[in-house]
């Protein structure tokens, strides 16, 4: 038996160093074991440490991306199951992409499980106000499911570059003086603060914006797991909500309808004026020229129906360009794109993935509202290609002028726009195109679409994966 040490749970690299030498020697599964700091003679404390072995093995992208996460994975056999893989991979190269496979599977499973901690570490961190002697310094106690800290840290860098933190866990601990993210050793409880004065504050909030209308205990426990709760403050109201909720919604109920008054927003809201010598024939010189062009457009019929024409907004050398499909209900209102739900979920997605709003051009495929009335409701329909095609038009003339390094598309719609060609979101996603004019082109799902995924740990996992096709994005630049 041969036996590997490493110098701690999340060595990686002495994994990686070691399995390949256990590989390329012919030590079978079976025969290989990894343990974390024994104390030994060396990297193999068993047999001895192999000789140098030569030839070449290389692992695929796929395999090594799947290990690194895999390695966060709080189970003892992980090591084991990583070089399970590799030791197979050299005569089934293919073998990651071989879902019904036991290890494969295996693997994803704990993979995703450890996505969906650092997700939950995300959302479940709740800082505390301290002093030390450099001034305020905000502290925070977590317990992950997993070992994730490290991997997670640099996101609370990048969403809390402006103030000095610590992370502690029993894992270990991140601390961001500003400039710097470091690492410590594992911490305990007692090392962080129990309260603070911002927590009643918090408090008020939390308990202000319970909808009794929507409470899911069921949901509500998957997305907030309890094995979190101790360590949040909002926490202790829960119980006291949940138990008043049918008391409130009988009451909200039983109250009387309001009486509309003419700023109702179900009401037609005026659009702006029309410059009929700024038509659909003109070719704009400038942004301006092409916003007023818009509202008299009438290269097809969804201008009728629409309040007004929404253009794009950004700066007029903007090097990212967002395409999405088309205004909404709260953006035909407005008058701009992106300032409805699907909106506010992509300003917190380009916050965590580090690109800001005001640097990037955002816009649609189509510049008005297709819906149908549902009630007091307007519904989203889908433009057809010929919309698409026919508001392409206006689209090129923002790309002419805005000179975007990359555009951004958002769902098959944008991409149809941008492309010219219908594409397949989920396969083509994540990676830079090229298209027929030269332009580079990243395409990634609609925001809208994670909204509408029903379960709780797919929307995390998507909602993960579409951070990390901004985040390539943002890297394109």
């Amino acid at each position: 038996m041969r036996t590997a040490v490493l110098s701690d749970p999340l060595d990686f690299d002495g994994w990686r160093k070691a399995a390949r030498r256990l590989r390329l020697a012919g030590e079978e599964p079976g025969r290989v074991k990894f343990v974390v700091g024994a104390t030994a003679g060396g990297l193999f404390d068993e047999g001895g440490a192999l000789p140098e072995v030569e030839g070449a093995f290389t692992a695929p992208r796929a395999f090594l991306d799947a290990a690194a996460q895999l390695i966060q994975h709080r189970s003892e056999d992980r090591f084991d199951l990583m070089y399970r893989l590799l030791w197979r991979l050299k005569d089934q190269p293919n073998l990651m992409a071989v879902l019904s496979d036991r290890d494969v599977a295996e693997a994803a499973d704990r993979v995703k499980a450890v996505r969906r901690a650092a997700h939950k570490m995300k959302a479940f961190v709740r800082f505390r106000q301290t002093q030390d002697e450099a001034g305020e310094r905000w502290v925070a106690w977590f317990e992950p499911a997993h070992r994730v800290l490290q991997a997670t840290a640099p996101f609370f860098a990048r969403r809390f570059s402006a103030m000095r933190w610590s992370i502690l866990t029993p894992d270990g601990a991140a601390h961001w003086d500003g400039t710097l993210l470091t690492f410590g050793p594992p911490a305990d409880q007692s090392q962080a603060p129990a309260e603070d004065a911002v927590e009643d504050f918090w408090r008020t909030y939390y308990a202000s914006t319970f909808n009794p209308a929507r409470l899911r205990p069921q949901a509500m426990r998957s997305e907030m797991p309890k094995r979190y709760w101790k360590n949040l403050p909002e926490a202790g109201l829960i119980p006291e909500l949940t138990a008043a909720a049918s008391v409130r919604m009988d009451a909200m109920v039983n109250q009387p309808a309001p009486t509309p008054t003419p700023n109702d927003r179900f009401q037609r809201v005026r659009a702006p004026s029309v410059d009929r010598a700024a038509t659909d024939d003109l070719v704009p010189d400038s942004l301006d020229e092409l916003a007023r062009g818009v509202q008299g457009c009438r290269r097809c019929p969804l201008w009728r129906d629409a309040t007004q024409g929404v253009c794009g907004e950004g700066p007029k050398r903007a090097a990212l360009m967002v395409v999405g499909e088309q205004p909404g209900d709260q953006e035909d209102l407005a008058g701009r794109p992106f300032v409805g739900p699907a909106g506010r979920l992509l300003d917190a997605a380009f916050e965590e993935a580090g690109l800001d709003r005001r640097d990037l051009y955002l816009t649609n495929a189509v510049k008005h509202f297709k819906h149908e009335p549902r009630g007091k409701r307007r519904l989203h329909k889908t433009p057809n290609t010929g919309e698409v095609q026919a508001c392409r038009w206006w689209l090129d003339h923002e790309r002419r002028l805005v000179r975007p390094q990359l555009i951004l598309a958002l769902g098959a719609t944008a991409g149809l726009a941008v492309l010219g060609r219908k594409p397949a979101v989920q396969a083509e996603r994540g990676r830079v195109l090229t298209t027929k004019d030269g332009a580079r082109v990243l395409l990634t799902v609609h925001p809208s679409y994670l909204l509408r995924l029903p379960d709780a740990a797919r929307r995390a996992e998507e909602r993960t994966r579409f951070l990390t096709d901004l985040t390539v994005a943002r890297d394109a630049l």
